[in-house]
């Protein structure tokens, strides 16, 4: 892979050739230089909860923009070479973006509750930012989480009232479950595998006729006009999109049931008072913790609650 040096950055080829990291490298000075660790050690140690959620917010926008600019220096590439200003405003978006990775790994090393998401495949420090940031751990059930992210099925509103859930809080989770299905074919992730397992789950029980019932109340809520959509509701059967995200959200909501129990713990130093996931799911779904024993304490009052197998 070519690389290059800026002021004591290490520039890589990343997706372009070498030519195009050459003229990175000759950018002018305005070009943001990536934060050192201690820079965003310092900066992690004093951001508030409000902070960090608009820098999350910052991350996935910057990370837009930052595809988008690489778009245009690729296109651009094919035809000519790409002017200064198209590779300048691509680094600014590239450096920025790392930054506030940086910044977020830094932040969440700060919590036991962090190092914890971490550990989970799929789970990055910006989404760990993000979720430590976006749910409240004082919340009794995880249930109460499920609705704020607009994952409880039960939730109705009437055309212009204001929705029931927060809209952030669903995309955070979309994104987490997208970053399960992605992780899906590692064999160390926890969450990759209760989605590939669920995925297989509904595709038999769709196969079997399991599906008639929510199809037939699909057909008689919504005016679905497009005719291979309509057809395959009218057999019986959901689409296979619609299968998939059903995996895709039964994983997350487990996810979210061990983030819950880890942060109500952490905070209270007890198991939240209500067991949501083992009373609605049944206790055949829950699994406990998966690495449990980075919480200290944890194992042992899973284990007294009855909520893990003594292992």
């Amino acid at each position: 892979m070519t690389t290059a040096t800026r002021r004591g950055q290490h520039i890589e080829e990343g997706p372009f050739g070498p030519e195009i990291v050459a003229e990175i490298a000759d950018l002018p000075e305005a070009t943001p230089v990536r934060l050192t660790k201690a820079d965003a050690q310092a900066m992690a140690k004093s951001i508030t909860t409000d902070e960090v959620r608009w820098l999350v917010d910052t991350y996935y926008q910057c990370q837009e923009f930052r595809k988008a600019s690489g778009n245009q220096v690729r296109a651009a590439t094919e035809t000519a070479e790409p002017s200064s200003a198209l590779l300048w405003t691509f680094d600014q978006f590239a450096q920025t973006e790392a930054s506030i990775r940086r910044i977020m790994e830094e932040w969440t090393e700060l919590s036991v509750i962090g190092v914890w998401l971490k550990s989970q495949v799929g789970i990055g420090p910006v989404l760990a930012a993000g979720l430590m940031a976006t749910f409240d751990p004082k919340k009794p059930t995880v249930g109460h989480w499920w609705r704020f992210a607009g994952l409880d099925p039960t939730m109705t509103w009437n055309k212009g009232e204001k929705r029931p859930y927060s809209a952030k809080a669903k995309l955070l989770c979309w994104k987490i479950g997208d970053s399960f299905v992605k992780v899906s074919g590692r064999d160390n992730a926890f969450y990759g595998k209760v989605y590939r397992e669920r995925k297989a789950f509904e595709l038999k029980r769709d196969a079997d006729g399991g599906h008639e019932f929510a199809a037939n109340m699909t057909l008689a809520s919504k005016n679905i006009q497009e005719p291979k959509t309509k057809a395959t509701y009218e057999s019986g059967h959901l689409p296979a999109g619609r299968l998939d995200l059903r995996a895709r959200r039964y994983a997350t909501k487990l996810f979210l049931a061990a983030l819950h129990e880890v942060s109500y713990f952490v905070t209270y130093g007890e198991m939240p008072p209500k067991p949501y996931v083992i009373e609605h799911l049944g206790h055949a779904d829950w699994m406990g913790v998966p690495n449990v024993d980075l919480i200290p304490g944890l194992r042992d009052a899973e284990i007294k609650a009855g909520v893990r197998l003594v292992d």
